[in-house]
């Protein structure tokens, strides 16, 4: 390309290549040590997907002694969206994602390598874009989006690949005078990739999550700038992994088809190309099919949908860390207590199908698992924190009666296995409060329907009678099977199960009475410790 058109081009002054090779230098790490990135574009709200990506980079990063950081991909200006970088900023810190580098919540670049912000590193892309221009690697195009629209659907109508290339790459030989004269007239143009790809030649590409897959070469002659001076994330990438130093890429596989392309750049500007990992595409079961898990139609593709549904953080990030690696479920299991993040993330280990189905009920098993192993006083306080930002009334509730609840919450946690496992969000817990309050408490008679009412009476009064909350729990059960075995019940299962028709039910009925009147449920934790909380007096009051 002549330095006139160049210059015509390029009219402003930009950087010299030597100058931003020498602000950017090579990263010093430890041998083996891996530079990742997490790049969101702020275009709405955050898919879970990028924490999904997310979590990967960050752990491998820097349980390698290397670098995570965090580069805001917003060269689409047309789909910005207003608080949508705040929304990403605020999300990977919750989510365990600690980036070394990158931008923070007051705007500013934290790191040596900034801007991380695309749109700041306008010249950045120009001066390397100049570059290609000048070595004839990239060509302006003059074509509207109206001339690629009907080449399109001659393609199409011709049953022949679409897209811009051979014959159809109509300013790919334009002359140098067509070039200047198209630059007079004042024409739009975008700056065009010049391909040296052949689409019926094979290529061999290493991907670290699914091994070797041939694919044909690019030959396409992709916009790498486009009309307002701002790249594709083709050649954004691309620039930013170079003079940044990734070492590792870990990506959704619907970018598996554009790495030719990627590669090929990166050839073409000598570099040295990241290695790439392509992570299965979270989906979802639609009607019985597979989709994937789209912002448009699913509420959970958003991350505030875990947050207003009252998800910990931490089930969030160990479902994810179980669908990228399959061996964290035994990690887990030999390591109950030990945080998610002494996991080793491998690489080898990530899933290589075609898609990862998002899994509620595993997720819910994880979650009461996540929960079982807090604290009562952990888990208050993290219910606070969500109620005072979603269920205000709740909030209030749990601020006046802190020592209660924390007591409440207290039943059956903390003694292994069998520690109490049916909270599963946040959003949960308000359910399990009512029946301890007076004002959210309901009697449900009718769940006792099958025992006459006059054994249900006698049940209740001549429990009551007995009932001493000082009593151990042997000593509180004890009393039970008195009662049971008073009014004609089974003291002992055995002898119930070999012959039920001896009796009017068994000492479990009995329980099933007492549970049912003093909390409307018939499931409930161990009602020993209910009673206990609410106290003689209230426990008295409900057996009426």
């Amino acid at each position: 390309m002549t330095p006139e058109i160049v210059a015509k081009m390029f009219p402003n002054p930009l950087p010299s290549i030597e100058e931003i090779e020498a602000k950017y230098p090579p990263r010093t790490l430890p041998e083996g040590a891996k530079v990742m990135r997490v790049a969101p574009s702020p275009t709405g709200f955050l898919h879970v997907g990028t924490i999904y990506q997310g979590i990967i980079a960050e752990r491998v990063a820097h349980q390698s002694g290397g670098v995570f950081f965090v580069r805001v991909e917003d060269t689409d200006q047309k789909r910005k969206k207003e608080g949508a970088l705040e929304l990403i900023l605020e999300s990977f810190p919750r989510y365990g994602l600690h980036p070394d580098e990158g931008v923070n919540m007051a705007g500013e670049d934290v790191g040596a390598y900034g801007p991380y912000t695309q749109s700041l590193r306008k010249d950045i892309y120009q001066a390397y874009a100049k570059k290609l221009l000048e070595e004839g690697k990239a060509y302006p195009c003059f074509c509207t989006a109206e001339d690629v629209d009907l080449t399109r659907k001659i393609q199409e109508k011709m049953n022949i690949r679409p897209g811009y290339h051979g014959q159809y790459a109509k300013c790919r030989n334009l002359t140098d005078s067509q070039i200047l004269e198209h630059l007079e007239a004042g024409h739009n143009w975008v700056l065009r990739f010049k391909s040296t790809g052949n689409y019926d030649e094979k290529m061999a590409v290493k991907d670290l999550a699914k091994g070797m897959i041939m694919m044909p070469q690019n030959d396409m002659d992709i916009v790498i700038l486009k009309n307002d001076g701002l790249p594709t994330y083709h050649f954004a990438h691309v620039v930013d992994d170079h003079l940044m130093g990734t070492t590792h890429v870990s990506r959704g596989d619907e970018w598996i088809s554009s790495t030719p392309l990627h590669i090929q750049l990166f050839a073409a500007m000598g570099w040295k190309t990241p290695k790439y990992a392509h992570l299965a595409t979270l989906q979802k079961l639609d009607n019985g099919n597979k989709r994937k898990l789209s912002k448009r139609h699913d509420a959970e593709a958003s991350i505030t949908y875990f947050w207003e549904k009252g998800y910990p953080e931490m089930t969030v990030v160990e479902y994810l860390t179980n669908i990228l690696n399959a061996n964290f479920e035994d990690w887990r299991k030999a390591n109950p207590t030990e945080p998610a993040e002494k996991f080793q993330m491998n690489f080898n280990k990530i899933s290589n199908t075609g898609g990862a189905l998002f899994d509620f009920v595993k997720m819910h098993s994880i979650s009461k698992d996540v929960i079982a192993r807090m604290t009562a006083e952990e888990v208050y306080e993290a219910v606070l924190k969500w109620a005072t930002e979603y269920n205000k009334p709740l909030a209030e509730k749990l601020s006046a009666h802190k020592d209660y609840v924390t007591a409440i919450l207290n039943i059956e946690r903390g003694i292994g296995a069998k520690s109490r496992k049916d909270l599963v969000k946040w959003e949960d817990v308000e359910n399990e409060l009512t029946f301890f309050f007076d004002d959210t408490f309901v009697a449900h008679p009718e769940l006792l329907e099958k025992f006459d009412e006059a054994d249900v009476k006698k049940v209740a009064s001549e429990f009551a009678a007995i009932y001493d909350e000082n009593d151990d729990k042997d000593t509180w059960f004890g009393k039970i099977k008195q009662v049971a075995g008073n009014n004609g019940f089974a003291t002992d299962m055995k002898a119930y199960k070999a012959n039920p028709a001896d009796y009017k039910g068994s000492v479990a009925d009995v329980a099933k009475i007492l549970r049912v009147l003093v909390t409307g449920r018939e499931q409930t934790p161990d009602l020993y410790a209910i009673m206990k909380i609410l106290g003689k007096d209230k426990t008295l009051q409900r057996l009426g």
